[in-house]
């Protein structure tokens, strides 16, 4: 049974999401391809963020 991390569970969501979204959002390869990368950058950064915010409210 695939049972991944948290982690691994946010990577395979970025990375699935930021496919779609660079193939709908955008027209040209090149801009579908720029745009699924900078979704993907945000989508790790955003949780890597709250992660660490998470864990300064906590202490």
């Amino acid at each position: 049974m695939f049972a991944p991390s948290h982690f691994t569970a946010v990577l395979l969501f970025a990375t699935f999401a930021s496919v779609v979204f660079g193939i709908t959002q955008r027209s040209t390869p090149r801009a579908m391809l720029r745009y699924g990368l900078f979704c993907w950058v945000s989508f790790v950064g955003v949780v890597i963020a709250a992660s660490w915010l998470m864990f300064f409210i906590r202490r």
